[in-house]
């Protein structure tokens, strides 16, 4: 009869090797936050307004450039939450990421950002020295903001704010065509309406432990932050109107038909200061925007209305 060896540490720790990896695997995954890549798709809509859409050369560019921030953001969130370890370990809802739940341990997490930081800026120089320098800007700006300007009243919405910013301005600068002022204006407007909604739902989540987790959360109160998102979201509105109706943009399309779209970007405001006051959302701006159905729906019809009015007018 054949005899069955007993089974040694050694077995369980090389039968265990595959689950473990792959729970490493999946851990940093999480912790990369592929669901806030939407936000790099901002460095697609200078290909957008540039009527460039179809262009198979000027896509595969701005495709390029997307994938890049994809990897540059996620290594900022990596070394944020490395920052802030012990400080998410507090919090009601950042406790459950990767490295603050202990399921991805600091020492992966700080080689993922490296290799994601030389692989970002490697590839960034190597599509354009311009688009490389404006990527290393961003880079910058988002390593600042986690050692410093976070810190900063008023200033550490607008850093936040200039990530969106560099986004658009480096789509463009991929693809090498000239970026709308105005839609630089509505973008940094738009930014800091979703920053500071993001500051109040913080502030009313943590109520008296709010400056123990983030300490600048200490220098804003309801009242001012109110004040604030009535300021950007009515100048959102504003600029987007004036940038439909302006005699550079009509020039430019050839076509006064962008007017039209003005409703769904009203919608798109208002539903989410819906969402902020009365269901006390805005914590993430991705995931407020894009777990409400109503929400969702509206982008896409307000993107369709913007390609058939630009492509098929």
């Amino acid at each position: 009869m054949e005899q069955t060896r007993p089974t040694t540490d050694e077995d369980v720790r090389r039968d265990a090797t595959p689950v473990v990896r792959r729970g490493v695997l999946a851990a940093l995954w999480l912790a990369l936050r592929p669901q806030q890549w939407v936000k790099n798709l901002l460095v697609v809509a200078p290909l957008l307004f540039s009527e460039n859409l179809f262009n198979a050369s000027a896509f595969a560019r701005s495709a390029a450039a997307f994938f890049l921030f994809c990897a540059a953001s996620s290594a900022g969130y990596l070394i944020n939450d490395l920052r802030d370890l012990e400080r998410d370990r507090l919090h009601p809802f950042k406790r459950r990421r990767p490295l603050a739940s202990g399921r991805l341990a600091p020492r992966a997490a700080l080689f993922a950002a490296l290799l994601l930081l030389v692989a970002s800026l490697a590839g960034s120089f190597a599509l354009s020295r311009a688009f490389g320098l404006v990527l290393s800007l961003y880079l910058l700006v988002s390593l600042s903001y986690t050692f410093l300007l976070k810190h900063l009243v008023i200033l550490d919405v607008f850093a936040a704010a200039s990530g969106f910013v560099l986004r658009a301005v480096g789509g463009a600068l991929v693809i090498q065509v000239e970026l709308s002022s105005w839609l630089l204006v509505c973008t940094t407007l738009l930014s800091l309406f979703l920053g500071f909604s993001k500051r109040r739902y913080e502030l009313l989540l943590l109520k008296e432990q709010a400056g123990s987790h983030r300490q600048v959360l200490e220098e804003y109160n309801p009242r001012f932050l109110d004040m604030m998102i009535g300021i950007v979201s009515a100048s959102t509105v504003t600029s987007y109107t004036l940038y439909t109706v302006s005699e550079e943009t009509i020039q430019r399309f050839r076509t006064r038909s962008l007017l039209f779209t003005l409703p769904f970007v009203l919608y798109g405001i208002f539903r989410y200061l819906y969402l902020v006051y009365h269901k006390e959302r805005g914590g993430d701006p991705i995931e407020t925007a894009f777990a409400d159905p109503a929400m969702l729906v509206n982008l896409l019809l307000w993107a369709s209305a913007v390609v058939a009015i630009l492509y098929w007018r």
